[in-house]
């Protein structure tokens, strides 16, 4: 009776929290036929925001696939000091909130702030265009592909690694016949959770993006501009592409994600 009342209520909370309201926006989505559904996501504002999105996305995945895996060596194959402060401020994203990120953003690359105002005379503009929206997506996907990778890194141990050395492999040929084969599926894990974040992040890049229309609107804030401006059949149909891609992410990562 108790596992029973367990299961019951896990079902009855996830209903009403997670499968119920995704299940009215695909049917508000669809209910009048795939039609508007085609018609709302190749609106020029619709393509616009999907090309924003992605683009800012790509650019988050490889900069923290870049940091993730030179942190993730760093933090398992080397002893410094401060190393159990990097490792904490590794998991600083995790606690604060969006928002205040994209407020800290435009106090450091503001137009009126020494960093930002030095940038906008070499002609770098960061606040209210892509430069900025990138920024505040690789902070908030920073530890994402990290926390995949050192628990591997620390059962593979550094055995082989060594031995490599051993022979004569240089750093970048034991990474690349070593280490780089052992983690590979924790990097792909770790990228695609990196990539399904950067997608559906809303609160830091809608303070720095200024949320221009057709300039720098993100998938999802298009939803909101549209559904304030009671552009249901679009709001819905952004929407379910997104909830779509987030399908699509949640499988990838049952995939890749490693069984030990």
């Amino acid at each position: 009776m108790a596992k029973l009342g367990l299961r019951t209520l896990a079902l009855v909370y996830l209903l009403f929290l997670l499968i119920l309201p995704v299940i009215l926006i695909i049917w508000r989505t669809f209910g009048d036929g795939l039609g508007p559904f085609f018609e709302a996501l190749t609106s020029p504002s619709a393509v616009h925001a999907f090309q924003v999105t992605l683009v800012v996305a790509i650019w988050a995945v490889v900069a923290n696939t870049i940091f993730g895996v030179g942190v993730s060596l760093l933090l398992v194959r080397h002893s410094f000091p401060g190393k159990r402060v990097l490792n904490a401020l590794i998991d600083l994203p995790m606690a604060v909130s969006p928002v205040v990120v994209g407020l800290a953003l435009i106090l450091v690359y503001g137009r009126f702030a020494p960093a930002g105002g030095l940038l906008e005379s070499w002609g770098i503009q960061v606040i209210f265009s892509t430069p900025g929206m990138v920024l505040a997506t690789v902070f908030v996907s920073l530890p994402l592909v990290v926390r995949a990778i050192v628990p591997v890194l620390e059962e593979l141990g550094e055995e082989q690694e060594q031995a490599a050395h051993t022979l004569g492999a240089s750093p970048l040929q034991t990474f690349g016949r070593i280490t780089l084969p052992g983690i590979r599926w924790a990097l792909g894990y770790g990228i695609v959770l990196c990539l399904a974040r950067s997608l559906g992040e809303y609160g830091a890049v809608a303070v720095v993006s200024g949320r221009l229309v057709d300039q720098t609107q993100t998938l999802t804030l298009f939803v909101e501009e549209r559904f304030q401006n009671f552009d249901q059949p679009a709001a819905f149909a952004a929407a379910t592409a997104l909830a779509l891609i987030a399908v699509v992410t949640l499988l990838l990562t049952k995939l890749l994600r490693p069984k030990d």
